[in-house]
């Protein structure tokens, strides 16, 4: 199949994503197969800790996070100003992420007490449900709005927008590298509360990131995101990650995306 081909292939099959230009080569998908023919270009995500890397230039799509590999932060390669800026290299449609996690009101310096909407949290009981869904919700705000922030900054979106120009594929990004609380009801309910945020501007879909160990850690393998599609990482080859296109994803729904270590990146198989 050509490269273009394949592009509007994976645009159909994973909305958000980004098809890019260029020849055909890239990554370890480099050289020619046994019939004589360039393998074709395969998709990756990358964030802050890629700042300083040149990018893969050959790529069928692009995913970037939007924060710095926690909530309530900011990327500081996402927009203009950045050599080279993340978002500009994935495209004015690329997948974006944002990181999750519920620290809780006692380590939290964004904790939501007292405030009455989506959820209220009352400020003498502010450890709930309520709370951490407010958390949740308020965090995805804040990284949606740094995505609004870096189209302004590259002239796709005008000054004072408050909506990024067109709806992106969002990904929740749950490791257990970031804070969460012993109680799994807790936490999905702040996984819940940015799903909420996330759907009420309207983005083309929103779709969860993580490891299935991590993710049975963090949300006691809850079904309540059944509906929602997985991004599978742990995988360090092309193969490992095909067949982590298997079956359901960790959420109980299908499996989109799988992740794989590809030339200094992580690279990204569409399932």
């Amino acid at each position: 199949m050509a490269a273009g081909v394949l592009a509007l292939f994976l645009i159909g099959l994973v909305p958000g994503i980004v098809a890019a230009g260029g020849p055909v080569v890239g990554a370890d998908t480099a050289g020619q197969s046994k019939g004589g023919f360039k393998h074709l270009p395969i998709g990756y995500d990358v964030s802050y800790p890629q700042c300083t890397k040149a990018l893969p230039s050959d790529v069928a799509f692009g995913i970037v996070g939007v924060n710095r590999g926690i909530v309530f932060s900011q990327n500081p390669c996402l927009g203009a100003g950045a050599r080279p800026s993340q978002l500009k290299w994935a495209g004015q449609n690329a997948g974006l992420y944002a990181n999750t996690g519920n620290p809780g009101p006692e380590l939290s310096s964004h904790w939501p007490v007292g405030q009455t909407q989506p959820r209220v949290c009352e400020p003498d009981d502010p450890d709930t449900a309520a709370c951490a869904y407010d958390y949740g919700w308020n965090a995805a705000e804040d990284a949606y709005r740094s995505a609004v922030e870096a189209y302004i900054s590259l002239g796709w979106a005008d000054q004072g927008a408050d909506r990024t120009p067109v709806a992106n594929r969002w990904w929740l990004d749950v490791e257990s590298a970031n804070s969460w609380r012993d109680d799994p009801q807790l936490n999905v309910a702040a996984l819940q509360g940015a799903v909420a945020y996330l759907e009420s501007v309207d983005v083309a879909g929103v779709g969860f990131y993580s490891a299935p160990w991590m993710w049975s850690e963090i949300t006691g393998d809850t079904d309540a995101f059944a509906a929602y599609p997985s991004w599978v990482a742990g995988a360090s080859t092309l193969r490992g990650a095909q067949r982590n296109c298997i079956g359901s994803g960790f959420t109980g729904g299908h499996v989109a995306l799988a992740q794989y270590f590809s030339g200094g990146f992580d690279a990204d198989h569409a399932c």
